[in-house]
């Protein structure tokens, strides 16, 4: 089951520090990448709580609360991220800043979103590093801390310091993080659920010549129910099949035949979960002409069959 993922990796435990005006969306943005990956893995890659510094609850800056699983001081994980938001300055206090020092020795990552850059640098926790912030702020971050490189850039990981500069940003490091760490190809997932306006070409890929294989997913995607063969993808990109193949692996972790083959299961699961079409039909629309070809490739891929899938989902 799973064959897209990379081999299995542990699950992390990540830990979002609120602080009161923290932006609902720029939490939505971190929580539900990590919620979708689980649902779509099948298991749980991620774990996470919601934090404070004292353990009270926090408001949004629409006025939503979000009571705290705990105090900071009383939890350690895989990655922290500081979710300061709107008026961050007010607190970038003592108490909070010899917090996050003390965490830096129970996190084996430390993230600033928005603008939770500030309040890490504040803390000394980003000198001789790479970070950007919200870019209506860039100039003050500048100005305030010349020991951190600050870059204009959506996201920015410097080797266990992870910044980005807002809530829509927020997403994209979130995605690049499953993908970097569980298959870029579960990242191409992950951004169809969401209708990435991008997810033809996934952003910050490993490789940088990410057009031809970004060209080539669009192809597919194009051409599920009759689908192309390898041969004519490669001939429309203008690259040779060996090519195509090697690209492909090194940048989505996997195969044109066996990326191409998980996008029409995707359109085949779609189907199940929300229409009431028939098994024939649906394989048919998902590029099958067998229907029971496409019941064990989808029971391989799912860890179940379709008919099974349209019960539990009923």
């Amino acid at each position: 089951m799973q064959t897209w993922l990379k081999p299995r990796a542990a699950m992390q435990q990540v830990d979002i520090l609120l602080f009161d005006h923290f932006s609902a969306l720029c939490l939505a943005n971190t929580v539900e990448p990590m919620r979708a990956a689980n649902n779509l893995a099948g298991r749980a890659l991620y774990r996470w709580r919601f934090l404070t510094v004292t353990g009270a609850s926090a408001t949004s800056s629409s006025g939503m609360r979000v009571e705290a699983d705990g105090a900071l001081a009383d939890h350690r994980g895989d990655m922290l991220i500081a979710m300061p938001s709107y008026h961050y300055a007010a607190h970038a206090v003592p108490p909070t800043l010899r917090a996050l020092r003390a965490a830096a020795t129970r996190y084996d990552m430390l993230a600033g979103f928005d603008t939770g850059s500030w309040l890490l640098a504040a803390a000394g926790l980003l000198d001789g590093y790479r970070a950007t912030i919200h870019w209506e702020e860039m100039s003050r971050f500048e100005e305030a801390f010349p020991e951190v490189e600050a870059q204009r850039q959506r996201h920015v990981t410097d080797r266990n310091r992870l910044t980005c500069s807002g809530a829509l940003a927020a997403f994209d490091l979130m995605a690049a993080l499953i993908g970097a760490r569980h298959g870029h190809a579960l990242r191409l997932e992950l951004e169809a659920l969401f209708m990435n306006a991008d997810t033809a070409a996934p952003r910050d890929l490993p490789q940088p010549r990410g057009k031809t294989v970004a060209r080539a997913v669009a192809l597919m995607q194009a051409n599920l129910e009759s689908p192309l063969t390898i041969e004519e993808i490669a001939r429309q990109l203008g690259r040779s099949r060996r090519s195509l193949e090697s690209r492909m692996s090194q940048e989505l972790g996997a195969g044109p035949q066996a990326v191409y083959k998980r996008l029409r299961l995707i359109k085949a699961r779609k189907l199940v979960r929300e229409s009431d079409l028939a098994v024939a039909e649906i394989a048919l629309r998902s590029g099958y002409h067998d229907p029971g070809a496409m019941t064990r490739a989808f029971r391989a891929e799912f860890g179940e069959t379709p008919r099974q899938m349209r019960r539990e989902a009923g």
